[in-house]
């Protein structure tokens, strides 16, 4: 249940009239129930929303009463997927009694008068917050300390940034060490109370405005005019430029985006819900790569058509989520394991497709892209979370200023920042997103053959690997900022119980351990795409796995180097090349080391997947063993002569626990929750 409440306090436009002569309060209570409100309360200070905070048991939305805005404003902050407490940010100049906001990656990382921002504010607070349950108490204390005139404060410790431990104030909450408000700072009750989050630590991302209209008012001309603005714009035809991405990757941009909003609205008229759109894009992708396995000119080019209406789909599917505001957490994850699922599905039907024709091994080109994607995908979601990491630490804690990593970062941002320049595309496109892979792959196989397009996959690939690596590991050794130490470090390795009770060398430090694991890993493949007769390496299997069981003794060890986010992509790679390498010895067909490694990518970007979307774990990750005890049995099964047996086998039984942990985390556990709060108090049976 959203509980929406209007807060009066310290606002200059309490009294203002709309045009059509109710009072601009009952107005905006009107439109935050159009925007999903289920109650609306008027609060007239923030001793009474405080109150109110305390008893929530819904996410919260609060506005002031000097908000003028399209209702889509609202109900784009009510809805918005980006995190549990989101701002409304403007693009308006700062003004005395207002807060202004400093912004980094989306995030609102500091707030308050805009002389005390010492010129770094991005924006101004538009009056407007959704605060989701978890960070209720935290806005309860800032309520309370913001009410008797004084603002939490927040005290850095050390290098790490970390905050200190608030002790009590008057009131319940975490509200700590208080100063007062200082002069010219923010003077009505919500700017005060979004400012007091703020300095609290609260992690706030900022919603902007883009083509709809949300002015803040003082007086009867600023309203006139405000409502004006609102009055000019089409509300409806916005919203279906707003469902496009604002900055998306060229191909996208360019070739899809132009026409993609006519199908979100053809999608919306038939009422289509996003997950079948992705469920459809998956079926015009698996055609494709039927249709590159089976090969001939005729075939290949239909094949390419598909795969570009497949990733048409797979942009409409985001488009219509936000058109529609249709946001799910099942939704987006289904959205992220379909992306990766589709890529790979087409790169198996490029790999049958070469060997089909008698141009090669094409499995084994398949099963290096896939590799290759993997890793490199598991280092893009550790730089971002090592990123927005960064962005809400103080920047006195991440690391000191020059040197080429500062350098780099500030062009970094001059580049982003001249969006639709030279160099903003090519940076955008160099690093090779998904657009640019799939146009790659359709334009090769309808030109060529498949043969090209995966020599053409692997060739940027690698390039783009190797130069967002050598950037971003400069960058990240400035920032020095630890993130795994930050989560379940163990979980988003993916240890089993074997490496858990392996002793811990810390000296050498995880990520160090767990190259040398990989390269050990890359040792025995080598030997045995370059061997002769690979079966005769099957002496080497166990001392490549006492190498692999290297990367386990960094397991107890703290993960706080500037380069330890590296350490799951390391991890990944060390498993699958040992997983390639004992299928090679053992003689497994192309095809079964492709599915065994398709189905431990699949385990994989399930936990990046949760991570990125605040999901708990796997219900049933106890049971997948870990990388190593994966490994183990591979390799025991290596020693037995019985390679595609076991690697079969193993596979089957973790394509079996990755499905039943699905229906269990998204259906089952939801559905006993549902009945649960559905039950009658007391357990008796109704009478």
């Amino acid at each position: 249940m959203t509980l929406a409440i209007v807060l009066a306090a310290g606002t200059r436009a309490a009294g203002l009239t709309t045009a059509t002569g109710e009072p601009l309060a009952d107005r905006l209570a009107a439109q935050l129930r159009r925007a999903g409100a289920d109650e609306v309360r008027f609060a007239a200070g923030l001793d009474e929303l405080a109150a109110l905070a305390d008893t929530a048991t819904g996410p919260l939305l609060i506005t002031g009463t000097d908000l003028v805005a399209h209702t889509a404003v609202l109900r784009h902050l009510a809805t918005s997927p980006v995190g549990p407490t989101v701002a409304l940010v403007l693009g308006d100049p700062p003004v005395p009694g207002r807060t202004a906001v400093r912004e980094e990656r989306g995030q609102v990382v500091d707030a308050g008068a805009v002389e005390a921002l010492d010129g770094d504010a991005t924006g101004v607070f538009g009056g407007a917050l959704r605060v989701g349950v978890s960070d209720l108490p935290t806005l309860a204390a800032a309520a309370r300390a913001a009410a008797v005139g004084m603002l939490p404060v927040a005290t850095p410790l050390g290098p790490a940034g970390d905050v200190a431990p608030f002790g009590p104030t008057e009131g319940a909450g975490p509200a700590g060490r208080l100063a007062p408000v200082p002069a010219g700072g923010p003077g009505s009750a919500v700017d005060r109370l979004v400012a007091g989050l703020a300095a609290l630590g609260t992690l706030i991302f900022a919603q902007r405005v883009r083509l709809l209209v949300a002015h803040r008012v003082d007086d009867a001309a600023g309203l006139a005019a405000a409502e004006a603005a609102v009055t000019a714009v089409d509300e409806d035809r916005a919203e279906l430029r707003l469902a496009v991405k604002e900055k998306d990757d060229f191909f996208s941009t360019y070739f899809v985006s132009t026409w993609s909003p006519y199908v979100v609205r053809a999608a919306a008229r038939l009422r289509l819900t996003p997950t079948g759109v992705t469920v459809i894009s998956v079926l015009f992708a698996l055609a494709a790569a039927v249709l590159f396995g089976v090969g001939g000119r005729p075939a290949l080019v239909s094949g390419a058509v598909l795969l570009y209406l497949g990733f048409v789909l797979d942009c409409v599917d985001g488009q219509l989520a936000r058109y529609t505001r249709h946001f799910s957490a099942w939704g987006g994850w289904l959205d992220t394991m379909a992306d990766r699922a589709k890529e790979y599905l087409v790169y198996a039907g490029l790999g049958f497709g070469v060997s089909h024709a008698g141009l090669g091994n094409g499995w084994a080109l398949a099963i290096a892209a896939m590799t290759l994607q993997t890793v490199r995908h598991m280092t893009d979601t550790w730089y971002g979370v090592l990123h927005d990491e960064a962005a809400r630490r103080p920047r006195t804690a991440t690391g000191a200023s020059g040197g080429i990593g500062d350098r780099l970062n500030a062009a970094s941002t001059r580049v982003q920042a001249d969006t639709g320049s030279l160099s903003y595309w090519l940076k955008r496109t160099v690093v090779f997103p998904i657009g640019e892979r799939w146009a790659l792959i359709a334009l090769t196989v309808a030109l060529f053959n498949p043969l090209v397009s995966l020599i053409a996959v692997l060739v940027w690939g690698v390039l783009a690997f190797a130069y967002t690596g050598a950037l971003r590991t400069l960058r990240a050794r400035w920032m020095w900022v630890p993130v795994l130490d930050t989560v379940d470090a163990t979980l988003h390795r993916d240890d089993g119980p074997l490496a858990r009770r392996l002793p811990v060398v810390r000296q050498m430090g995880p990520l160090t351990l767990a190259v040398i694991a990989a390269l050990g890993s890359a040792a025995l493949l080598v030997a045995a795409l370059l061997g002769d007769a690979p079966d005769g390496l099957r002496w080497a299997v166990p001392v490549a796995l006492l190498v692999l069981l290297v990367g386990g003794l960094g397991a107890g060890a703290a993960h706080n180097g500037p380069l330890d986010w590296l350490v799951p992509a390391a991890l990944r790679a060390a498993e699958y090349l040992f997983a390639i390498a004992v299928g090679v010895v053992g003689g497994a067909p192309g095809w079964l080391i492709f599915g065994y490694v398709f189905v431990l990518t699949v385990h994989h970007y399930d936990l990046t997947a949760r991570l990125e979307k605040r999901q708990a774990a796997p219900p049933l990750h106890p049971a997948t063993l870990g990388w190593e005890g994966r490994s183990v049995l591979l390799a025991l099964a290596a020693i037995a002569g019985i390679v595609s047996i076991g690697m079969a086998t193993l596979g089957t039984y973790l394509l079996v626990v990755f499905v039943a942990s699905v229906v269990l985390a998204w259906f089952v556990r939801p559905a006993r929750s549902a009945r649960a709060s559905a039950a009658p108090v007391g357990g008796g049976a109704p009478r």
